[in-house]
């Protein structure tokens, strides 16, 4: 059975950077490319990163050049280093398969950018 835990959210002022991780128990790092989303307030949850089967990066408009997705297959873990973070970031970050499969959401990890 698979589960994604995320972690390493926080508060940070604008312009900071946070890394978030998502450990992951199971297969899935090695049978599905991972990516993550977020959800903020009143909003629907959206793509923000994910892997390509060929392992290449996709990335959101909004977060392109600040946000950078990684993966260490060893520790089961999906990074997502987030910088020059702005208000509009605030939300709670998910991670998941690129194909979101809807049994594996977990908690999130809380994201807040203010001053």
């Amino acid at each position: 059975q698979v589960q994604l835990v995320e972690s390493g959210g926080g508060l940070v002022q604008p312009g900071g950077s946070l890394r978030l991780s998502c450990a992951a128990s199971g297969s899935i790092l090695s049978i599905s490319p991972m990516a993550w989303y977020r959800q903020a307030a009143g909003k629907e949850r959206v793509l923000v990163a994910r892997f390509t089967s060929s392992g290449n990066t996709v990335y959101a408009d909004s977060v392109k050049g600040r946000f950078t997705i990684s993966r260490d297959n060893a520790k089961s873990t999906v990074y997502l280093q987030m910088n020059s973070l702005k208000p509009e970031d605030t939300a709670v970050y998910y991670c998941n398969a690129a194909v979101p499969i809807p049994a594996y959401w977990g908690q999130g990890t809380q994201v807040t950018v203010s001053s």
